[in-house]
């Protein structure tokens, strides 16, 4: 594997940002791990960091590079801040970044494919939230989205914490009345989803937490509504926090489960 720290300019965000990028290199007399590429252009996935972290945290704090050696799978570990991948009420559009002018840059940039079915996108916390919207947002455009121990219900969010936080959470998605329906709702964009059941293909959705994890209410709820829609959903629980041992863990069990073409 490849490893390239990128930094580039974004039109969308008005400023220079960063990505750590894996690329598949073949490999065979490297000492504790084999490489593997496919010969034309390569799948990628896009892996999304949470709130308190940078597109540099899978690396420092998992073996991803080494994990996606075997699958000939590009890795996009983008910036976005405290973000929420969201085009924000007061601040910069990072939705549209990350769905629209990352992909188109790290396609121009790169060796990577621009077919649906060679395009993925997974995070933790933050992320996963970040992973759920845009695979459900743009069904046409991702194969699959794994969201690992995700903020999937935004608006628990409101009364969290403490009266700063809240004010962060309005500043990013506006009151909780705004949230509800729109296109930050996961909820609403799980109905959404289920009403072009029969006309559109949709991605194949993981979701994961551990069952002592602050956010594990948020996730059977969510869990159970996508039931209720009857959308296909691969879900697991076991015992874990909202912590990178077990994040480190089931990103393993994410690379597996992806739809790669092998």
């Amino acid at each position: 594997m490849a490893l390239m720290q990128c930094s580039f300019y974004s039109e969308v965000l008005g400023l220079s940002t960063s990505m750590n990028v894996i690329v598949p290199q073949e490999t065979h007399t490297q000492i504790g791990m084999e490489g593997h590429a496919a010969s034309g252009k390569h799948p990628v996935l896009y892996l999304l960091h949470g709130l308190s972290d940078d597109h540099t945290i899978w690396l420092r704090r998992t073996s991803i590079e080494r994990y996606a050696a075997a699958y000939g799978l590009a890795i996009v570990m983008p910036d976005v801040h405290r973000s929420f991948y969201t085009d924000m009420q007061q601040g910069g559009k990072y939705f549209t970044f990350v769905s629209e002018e990352l992909p188109r840059l790290a396609e121009s940039f790169f060796h990577f494919s621009n077919r649906r079915e060679d395009r993925f996108v997974a995070g933790l916390s933050m992320g996963g939230y970040g992973a759920l919207k845009l695979g459900m947002s743009l069904p046409e455009r991702y194969a699959a989205a794994a969201s690992l121990s995700g903020a999937t219900d935004i608006t628990s969010m409101y009364n969290r914490r403490d009266e700063e936080y809240e004010l962060e959470v309005r500043r990013i998605f506006g009151s909780p009345e705004e949230v509800k329906g729109s296109s930050n709702d996961l909820f609403y964009l799980a109905e959404q989803l289920a009403s072009h059941k029969g006309t559109a293909s949709l991605p194949q959705l993981y979701q994961c937490c551990g069952t002592e994890d602050f956010l594990y209410e948020d996730n059977i709820r969510f869990r159970d509504h996508m039931k209720e829609l009857d959308i296909p959903l691969t879900y697991e629980e076991e015992p874990g926090e909202h912590e990178w041992g077990y994040w480190d863990t089931k990103i393993q069990r994410v690379l597996e489960w992806l739809p790669l073409s092998r």
